[in-house]
């Protein structure tokens, strides 16, 4: 469950003094409910992903990572729209606070590090998630 994904991410971030956690969210079939339209970026939210995703954005423990395979004209117009709404991606398709190290755990040089990914391609259920997350964070901590 998407929770205990969670939970593991702050538990392990606690237990290891990190001061945040990577997040990288996808947008369509994940945030966003496509169009399926060239040159018209679609704006409606999935239930509950707005407010989710308002309160990561607060969270100085969360970094948020726009994980997307938008044309870059498309990326701006998205972080245009996140800005409008309070969400504030770091980055967008990569992590530069976290590098390769010869003596580390990972290669980061073509695969950025991250520690919790919402994506629709990775078993994210952007229908009935949403709702579990926001009832989590209310109830975490």
């Amino acid at each position: 469950m998407i929770e205990n994904l969670i939970k593991k991410t702050f538990d392990i971030a606690k237990k290891r003094n990190w001061d945040k956690t990577f997040w990288a969210i996808d947008v369509h079939e994940t945030m966003i409910i496509p169009n399926y339209k060239s040159n018209d970026i679609p704006k409606v939210w999935y239930p509950y992903a707005l407010e989710v995703m308002q309160m990561l954005s607060k969270r100085s423990d969360v970094c948020l990572i726009l994980y997307t395979c938008s044309h870059p004209h498309e990326i701006e117009l998205y972080n245009e729209f996140f800005k409008e709404h309070n969400i504030d991606f770091k980055y967008v398709n990569e992590n530069p606070e976290v590098k390769t190290d010869a003596q580390g755990y990972g290669n980061y040089d073509k695969k950025f590090y991250f520690n919790v990914l919402f994506d629709d391609k990775a078993n994210f259920d952007a229908n009935n998630d949403w709702k579990r997350i926001l009832d989590f964070l209310n109830s975490y901590d």
